[in-house]
């Protein structure tokens, strides 16, 4: 289990640019809308999430000690459990999972990004 991380704390580090946000959605969710500055590193089909992983975190998460957060839609999503378990694997330090998702970001009125 990852720890967690609210979403003021999320908030707050994406303002002040101290996080590295991993949306785990599938390509063409992440395209449609994800949080401000995000990358994307799928976690489904669950099967490939390790696979997937592996390809994109060395690019996409050079610093091995940044602070990463994952997420994915919701609380039942397990998208980014699965990613965040692999990074830790990968000898990823710091990583923490926004449990609410996108999902609870957007009800609270905060901004998204697309493309």
């Amino acid at each position: 289990m990852l720890p967690l991380i609210t979403r003021d704390e999320l908030r707050k580090g994406l303002e002040a640019g101290t996080l590295v946000v991993v949306d785990t959605m599938p390509a063409a969710y992440f395209e449609q809308e994800h949080l401000p500055g995000a990358v994307n590193i799928p976690g489904f089909p669950y099967e490939q999430a390790a696979e997937f992983t592996d390809r994109y975190a060395p690019e996409a998460l050079p610093d091995k000690t940044a602070e990463i957060v994952v997420y994915c839609a919701n609380v039942p999503c397990r998208n980014s459990e699965f990613v965040g378990a692999r990074l830790r694997e990968l000898g990823y330090s710091n990583v923490r999972k926004y449990r609410e998702g996108i999902e609870d970001w957007v009800a609270a009125g905060l901004a998204t990004t697309s493309g």
